[in-house]
């Protein structure tokens, strides 16, 4: 997201009690997809919803894998 760190190891995902406090949270955009992303997986209402949804679940989990690991070679 615009004028947000794109990461901060030392800040972890809140899980907020709504889509407001959500909203108004300010945290890193890696936290996004805990928060968020990786949820809708299990919010899916069809068959076909829920396919597509675990494919870009599957997707989501290796782009952070990846992540992490070029994160870990700077340090």
């Amino acid at each position: 997201m615009r004028g947000r760190e794109i990461y901060n190891p030392e800040e972890k995902p809140v899980m907020h009690a709504s889509f407001a406090q959500y909203k108004k949270s300010k945290g890193h955009s890696i936290n996004h997809f805990y928060e968020k992303l990786l949820l809708l997986k299990s919010r899916m209402n069809t068959p076909t919803g829920r396919r597509l949804a675990s494919a870009r679940d599957r997707f989501m989990r290796r782009y952070l894998d990846q992540f992490y690991a070029e994160w870990d070679a700077k340090s």
